[in-house]
């Protein structure tokens, strides 16, 4: 599952990479969502995007409070940001996600930067069993 998961986020990064040769910096959010969206279909990668994630709260559901911005072959959740500089409160948003999720690996990707690996964050949550 490692494998995969790696080779996976590999592709997300990739194809994030090739959106920001493409378009730049400075966009908003949503065209950086929804090319990457674009790109990994064009790979074959399946992904969905604003996936509605439901909360419950001591038996209160709470409906699409969540809103991951990919779920990757219902695995990678990867968030988009667009800002002056990634900050603790993104990266706890994102580990929210894998954990109420179920998932245990994100990526949060900040397309504001001049070279896009500078704006990777790569996250796993570790479950306890």
């Amino acid at each position: 599952m490692t494998h995969h998961v790696n080779t996976l986020t590999a592709a997300i990064i990739g194809s994030a990479i090739e959106v920001h040769r493409a378009l730049g910096p400075g966009l908003l959010e949503s065209a950086y969502r929804l090319s990457l969206a674009r790109e990994l279909f064009l790979r074959r990668i399946p992904a969905k995007t604003h996936w509605p994630l439901p909360l419950e709260y001591k038996g209160l559901k709470l409906n699409k409070v969540y809103q991951p911005d990919l779920v990757v072959a219902d695995t990678v959740v990867v968030e988009t940001k667009c800002v002056d500089a990634l900050a603790p409160i993104h990266e706890a948003q994102l580990l929210t996600y894998l954990r109420v999720g179920g998932w245990t690996v994100g990526l949060l990707i900040n397309f504001n930067v001049i070279v896009l690996k500078n704006g990777i964050r790569r996250k796993v949550l570790h479950f306890d069993e």
